[in-house]
């Protein structure tokens, strides 16, 4: 099995691969041919293209953005993205600086 670098891994996500790593492969079954059309259908959705954006920026902040995606490991565009699904689903928590 694959390791993860646990800087990058939440407790929840840790628990995941750790309930996937005990799974016995010899216990599951093949799923149907509804299940598979409906496993098939699900994916499909989710796998909506996406659509393009273009903004305007300040170089220096491109630049910082992307030092940060480079620590991150990600491509910058990505990590733009993340941040962007973070921040509408409540999960990007603003620091507030203390004076």
């Amino acid at each position: 099995m694959k390791k993860y670098n646990p800087k990058y891994i939440d407790d929840e996500e840790k628990s995941t691969i750790k309930s996937i790593e005990t799974v016995n492969l010899q216990d599951i079954s093949k799923p149907t041919k509804q299940e598979q059309t409906e496993i098939k259908n699900a994916a499909k959705e989710y796998l909506k293209k996406e659509t393009k954006m273009n903004i305007r920026i300040d170089q220096y902040e491109l630049n910082r953005i992307k030092e940060e995606a480079a620590r991150e490991g990600l491509k910058y565009q990505t990590f733009i993205k993340s941040i962007l699904h973070k921040y509408l689903s409540g999960q990007l928590i603003e620091k507030r600086k203390l004076t």
